[in-house]
C-alpha cells in the first residue's frame, strides 16, 4: 500500500521552494519509471558531474540532447528501420526521452558519443555574487565614527 503525501501545507508557508516541493511530489506520486536506456551519475569532484548512458546502436545524428532552465533532456530516435528479417531482435532500437531535473547553476560543458556510451559532463558554477564572502569586522581604533548631526531648533521669536 503506497501513501501519497500532502505538501500543500509547506506551500504555503515557504517562500522560494518551489522547484523543490515540485520535485518531491513529482517523487512521491509513483510514476512508472522507464529504465531504458540505462544510465550512470558519477560525481567526479565537488562541482564535476557526468551522466553516462548506454545508447548502443544510436549514431550522433540519432541523438538529441537540449537543456532548457534546470532540465537536461536526451532524446533518439533511429534515423530508418533495416528491412531484415530477425530471428531474434535483442538491441533495442526504440525511440526514447530521458529527462534530468538539474539543480541551479549547472550546466552541460560537453557532450561526447564513444563505443555506444553517451557521456555527458556537468559544471556546477555559481555566479561570483552568490558565493560565500567574508566581511571584515572593523575594530574600535579602526572604525570612523561620524558625530551626530544636529538638527536646527527653531529660534525664538523676537
Amino acid at each position: 500500500m503506497r501513501t501519497t503525501l500532502d505538501f500543500t501545507p509547506l506551500f504555503r508557508s515557504s517562500i522560494g521552494f518551489d522547484r523543490m516541493l515540485n520535485a518531491l511530489e513529482a517523487a512521491s506520486r509513483g510514476e512508472i519509471i522507464d529504465s531504458w536506456p540505462p544510465y550512470d551519475i558519477a560525481k567526479l569532484g565537488e562541482d564535476d558531474y557526468r551522466i553516462t548512458m548506454a545508447v548502443a546502436g544510436f549514431g550522433q545524428d540519432d541523438l538529441i540532447l537540449t537543456q532548457e532552465q534546470n532540465v537536461l533532456m536526451v532524446s533518439g530516435q533511429k534515423a530508418g528501420e533495416e528491412n531484415g528479417q530477425y530471428l531474434y531482435h535483442g538491441i533495442a532500437s526504440r525511440a526514447f526521452q530521458r529527462r534530468f531535473e538539474l539543480a541551479d547553476h549547472v550546466k552541460v560543458v560537453n557532450a561526447s558519443l564513444v563505443n555506444g556510451l553517451l557521456m555527458i559532463d556537468l559544471k556546477r558554477e555559481i555566479p561570483e555574487e552568490m558565493k560565500p564572502r567574508k566581511i571584515e569586522i572593523a575594530t574600535s581604533g579602526k572604525a570612523t565614527r561620524s558625530s551626530p548631526k544636529l538638527i536646527e531648533a527653531e529660534k525664538p521669536a523676537a
